[in-house]
């Protein structure tokens, strides 16, 4: 269970620092649940409640300093998720945003950055699911390292990429 001030992760809003844990009746019933009030790092009159014991809850903590570090010295020992069939291909990149782990995250930036390139010298464009769930990926991951190694995700994303390279 998360404490009042700790800093987690959403798949949906990325960074977040838990602000209250709550009861709130559920409508139409008589019961009460505990949630987390949350409010995403970027955005503070934003909050969002996310239930506490929920099976689905697509929240986590934050990454420490050396867990930050050592995947970013990992990048290039990471391998893609490679998928041939396009509704697979979408079903698994929106299944690595969901689950919030890191490690995946840059398993199908990878893919997908591949996958570009490969398109592109083949003379076709890039495809809108890619570029959507790239955009997704690369924020999530690079507002999360940014955020624990207290760098712009500008600095993350060069970063990122000198391992990438040096792991060639």
């Amino acid at each position: 269970m998360f404490q009042i001030g700790d800093y987690v992760v959403n798949a949906n809003n990325g960074v977040c620092r838990v602000d209250d844990i709550v009861m709130i009746e559920i409508p139409g019933s008589n019961t009460k649940s505990e949630y987390y009030r949350v409010v995403p790092t970027g955005e503070h009159a934003a909050k969002m409640f996310i239930p506490v014991n929920g099976k689905n809850q697509q929240i986590r903590p934050i990454m420490s300093k050396e867990e930050a570090l050592e995947l970013i010295n990992d990048v290039a020992r990471i391998k893609e998720t490679w998928v041939e069939s396009d509704k697979m291909r979408e079903k698994t990149y929106k299944e690595a945003i969901f689950s919030t782990d890191p490690k995946r995250l840059v398993s199908i930036l990878k893919t997908m950055y591949q996958r570009s390139e490969e398109r592109i010298a083949e003379g076709k464009k890039v495809t809108t699911i890619d570029e959507r769930y790239f955009r997704i990926a690369e924020k999530n991951l690079h507002d999360e390292l940014a955020f624990v190694l207290e760098m712009t995700p500008e600095e993350v994303r060069a970063r990122i990429r000198s391992r990438v390279g040096a792991g060639r």
